[in-house]
């Protein structure tokens, strides 16, 4: 049998009558025979009107256990509302929070931001398995764990994202569905832009990205509990339906799964172009930038500065990217002059870890100080880390980076 866990965010159950859809969505897929656990966060907007409350009465002076039994008072409401709604439609249905012996969700004693002991959660999901076996459907609390002396704690902003993932992987099951107040990923926010479109799939890499940079439909940290043999979608609450299309999350591919270090096979070379005040005069990157793409010269980075900007471009195309670049530079007024410089390695540091670890550029740049190899260049993003150094360094920086890595 088909097993889904579903997750309702909070303004899917911000009422009595979205409550009573949402259940009678879940009863659907069982009537068709299907197993269902489902995850609820807690009813809109009542984890902050709870937050209020404490910072109203007791400001700072209110412990993390404390604060971690209080905001949980939010998601163990849900769960016995909507196990009720479950049940009032005539199917059996049982409510677990972090009380109960059989609570699922593992952590360690962070109380108010914990993380997750993968194993004991999977030993754990054993007894809510039995219990889905039984034709029983589960309503977990979401954003809850427990760590191990019995404390309730909590998995951070988002932590009910991380709930369906967790127990879809733990309970091996065919598809998560993210039930939220929009009818799946949209091109844009759609409050901002009209002409936003929904997209029919995203990969678990660009939703990843989208997520950690201000799009709130799902939560960042969730997805490096995604499984790449799940399905995945995110759906509206206007539907009742949990079969409609929504938006598919797909993978994550294999490397995304691990953490991986490269080097740059070639030489990279550096062209800097300069200008009085450039950051301030609106199409100059594009010029430079446009000429390169024309003659299919791929950049591997760009740096900007007040009075200048600088491109990284494989040695092999160096002459040519000079030459083109040149050509806008005599032409474009705000531009002054341009120089080719020295040979550069480029080295890529990627983990989906990355973005629960606060100081991991500190932790891999520390061993290149401490050598004496000069960084010409650095970006990131939330899960990578790309580096520039001098060639003849490449290949030190590369191991010493290595390391860093295989230790984290």
């Amino acid at each position: 049998m088909e097993l889904i866990v579903v997750k309702f965010g909070g303004t899917s159950i911000g009422n009595g009558k979205r409550i009573k859809k949402a259940a009678q969505a879940v009863v659907n897929e069982y009537m068709k025979g299907k197993k269902v656990v489902v995850v609820v966060s807690a009813i809109n907007k009542t984890t902050d009107e709870l937050l209020h409350i404490v910072d109203e009465t007791m400001e700072d002076t209110i412990t993390e256990k404390q604060l971690a039994e209080i905001v949980s008072m939010g998601e163990m409401t849900s769960v016995r509302i909507f196990s009720s709604a479950i049940e009032t439609i005539g199917v059996k249905s049982e409510y677990l929070d972090p009380y109960m012996n059989h609570w699922p969700i593992i952590t360690d004693n962070n109380l108010l931001c914990a993380k997750v002991d993968f194993k004991a959660t999977e030993d754990k999901s054993k007894e809510l398995m039995k219990m889905v076996d039984q034709g029983i459907i589960p309503v977990v609390c979401g954003f809850l764990g427990k760590d191990p002396e019995g404390y309730i704690t909590t998995l951070g902003r988002g932590g009910s994202d991380i709930t369906a993932f967790l127990l879809g992987h733990c309970l091996n099951a065919d598809d998560v569905i993210i039930v939220t107040d929009v009818g799946g990923v949209m091109s844009t926010d759609p409050n901002k832009l009209q002409s936003a479109q929904k997209l029919d799939k995203i990969s678990v890499e660009e939703m990843r990205d989208l997520a950690t940079h201000g799009a709130q439909v799902l939560h960042p940290h969730a997805l490096k509990y995604k499984d790449p043999k799940i399905n995945a979608k995110i759906i509206g609450f206007e539907h009742g339906d949990l079969s409609v299309n929504g938006t598919q999350i797909i993978g994550p591919s294999k490397n995304d799964m691990i953490k991986t270090t490269n080097i740059s096979p070639d030489p990279i070379s550096v062209i800097a172009v300069v200008g009085e005040e450039i950051l301030n005069k609106s199409g100059v990157l594009s010029e430079l930038t446009q000429i390169l793409a024309e003659n299919k010269i791929n950049i591997y980075g760009i740096s900007t500065g007040q009075n200048s900007i600088t491109v990284f471009v494989n040695k092999k195309f160096a002459d040519d990217a000079h030459r083109l670049m040149h050509e806008v530079v005599v032409k474009n007024n705000n531009l002054s002059s341009l120089s080719i410089g020295r040979e550069i390695a480029m080295i890529s540091i990627a983990s989906p870890d990355f973005i629960d670890t606060p100081g991991i550029i500190s932790e891999i740049t520390e061993p290149l100080r401490k050598n004496n190899l000069n960084i010409v260049e650095i970006s990131s993003s939330q899960t990578s880390v790309v580096i520039f150094v001098e060639w003849d360094d490449g290949e030190k920086a590369y191991e010493l980076v290595r390391s860093v890595l295989n230790d984290f």
